[in-house]
Parts: C-alpha cells; structure tokens; sequence
C-alpha cells in the first residue's frame, strides 16, 4: 500500500497503521474521542508514533447490514 502525502508533514515510518471502521452514524464528539484514545493507548502500548496512525470511519445505517442467509435482519425485524 502506498501512503499519498496529505501536506500535514507526517513521517511515516515501516510501523504504519491504517484504521478503516464501519459504524453507526455518531456524534463528533464520539468520533473525535476515538480517534484520540486509540491513538494514546496504541503509543503508550506499543510505541507505534501517533503519526503512524490513519483512521477512517464510513458511516452506514441499519438497513446497510446482512448478518447472513441474504436476510436484512433490522429490515426483517429479526433484530431491533
């Protein structure tokens, strides 16, 4: 995978690491906290530098999941 610099003058190093979550529409905030915490715990961790870190989240809702058998189970009411 290539990396494309985004003129925030990272240096990224071998230890990289990308994030690419699915979730639930959420606040701000919430997102803003994840993305602060994930990045603390994995350096205090690890040691992997916070500039080695890149997390992307894709915002989806209910109907956007199919948790087998070709059913849209939020859809069909097998799940709230």
């Amino acid at each position: 995978m290539i990396i494309e610099d985004v003129d925030l003058g990272f240096t990224r190093t071998k230890d990289f690491l990308m994030f690419s979550l699915t979730s639930s529409p959420r606040e701000l905030a919430d997102k803003e906290n994840l993305y602060c915490k994930l990045v603390k715990e994995l350096h205090e961790k690890t040691g992997i530098s916070p500039e080695d870190i890149m997390i992307n989240i894709t915002p989806n809702t209910k109907e956007d999941w199919s948790f087998g058998n070709g059913e849209a189970q939020f859809i069909n009411g097998k799940l709230n």
